[in-house]
């Protein structure tokens, strides 16, 4: 799976994955200023279920952050049981 990324409007982003030309998942985050930015939804059609694709996202945005030396405040549910589950992830909150 491949996940992209995409800044949709001044100040938002998302992360997603797409199948057959549709996206099947999403997980969409905001800025907080220049240095954070906060995932605040994630979701994953039935039809990935069970793949990883989930934490694929996550895993896609703490690559991001650090390459753009940013923190991360996981407010989604999902995200934020990665974060805790995670401990490599750790750097970026």
């Amino acid at each position: 799976m491949d996940v992209k990324q995409q800044d949709s409007h001044p100040g938002k982003g998302l992360f997603y994955i797409e199948k057959g030309g549709q996206v099947v998942a999403r997980m969409t985050y905001v800025w907080a200023g220049t240095d954070k930015i906060i995932i605040d939804h994630t979701e994953v059609d039935p039809v990935l279920k069970g793949q990883g694709a989930g934490k694929l996202m996550v895993s896609k945005a703490v690559d991001f952050a650090r390459a753009k030396g940013l923190k991360i405040l996981p407010i989604c549910p999902f995200a934020k049981a990665t974060f805790d589950k995670e401990a490599a992830f750790e750097d970026v909150l």
